[in-house]
């Protein structure tokens, strides 16, 4: 059986959870909804089961419950990936830890530091360091510019897209561009996708090993082209998948019902 915790932000015309759902009603793989607000995580009765998180509220109580179910049952994602992409810095940190291209970036909370990173640079990015969609992010050329800290501050690399990369056990399997009039091009924040057709081996390469250094079953990675590869902004862990040409809910149904297969 594969337990489902459904992502709160779905709405009739971007239901992600949805989508999964009916691939696995297609191959008449057996599911239940799992509302983490109305169980006991420390009860036996949900044990030895696989559990997508599609998504959790931001509340405080739904990354706990299901931290407390990772410990009987298989999750995707595991808790830990899904905090470590919420948080830049963890993210950041494995990484380079793992000698994965990514952006010069400090965090600190010193701004005698940030205006040290700014000074061997000239032009930054700042970023909430547990932002999402593209929000409170900007580039500037003044500390005085900044926000109270702590400071999470990256290089600012020139370009006038990005590229969102659907990663499944690994494995680059779709992507988009994403293109825009101004700084973010998320598509939350105004920006365009369109379809990649034929995946460069190079952005597979780099998305890939994001994925694998963070220890994640699937996620979105976030790239800018760099000279002849690709450099890693961000990876998340509860991503949607817009305008995507592969078919990313049966994908994920088949990984799903893979997993569940293994317990």
């Amino acid at each position: 059986m594969i337990h489902i915790v459904p992502k709160p932000t779905d709405t009739p015309d971007d239901n992600s959870t949805g989508m999964v759902i009916r691939a696995l009603k297609e191959r008449d793989c057996p599911y239940e909804l799992l509302d983490l607000d109305a169980i006991d995580p420390f009860s036996p009765d949900i044990s030895g089961e696989t559990i997508w998180v599609c998504g959790i509220k931001q509340d405080g109580v739904q990354f706990e419950v299901i931290s407390a179910l990772s410990l009987a049952n298989r999750m995707v994602n595991d808790p830990h990936a899904i905090a470590v992409c919420a948080s830049k810095a963890q993210t950041t940190a494995r990484l380079m830890a793992a000698g994965v291209p990514t952006p010069d970036t400090i965090f600190t909370g010193s701004l005698t530091e940030a205006k040290r990173f700014l000074a061997r640079h000239q032009q930054a990015v700042y970023k909430p360091l547990y932002g999402y969609d593209g929000n409170g992010i900007f580039p500037f050329t003044d500390t005085s510019e900044l926000p109270e800290g702590p400071y999470y501050l990256q290089e600012y690399v020139k370009n006038d897209r990005d590229y969102r990369v659907f990663v499944i056990g690994g494995v680059a399997v779709g992507a988009i561009v994403r293109i825009s009039d101004t700084f973010a091009h998320n598509i939350h924040q105004g920006g365009t996708g369109m379809a990649i057709m034929d995946l460069p081996e190079e952005m597979k390469t780099v998305a890939g090993a994001a994925a694998r250094a963070i220890g994640i079953d699937y996620c979105g990675v976030d790239l800018l082209e760099r000279g002849s590869s690709y450099t890693v902004l961000e990876v998340n862990g509860t991503p949607n998948w817009h305008c995507m040409e592969a078919p990313i809910p049966d994908l994920l149904a088949e990984y799903l019902i893979k997993e569940d297969l293994k317990k």
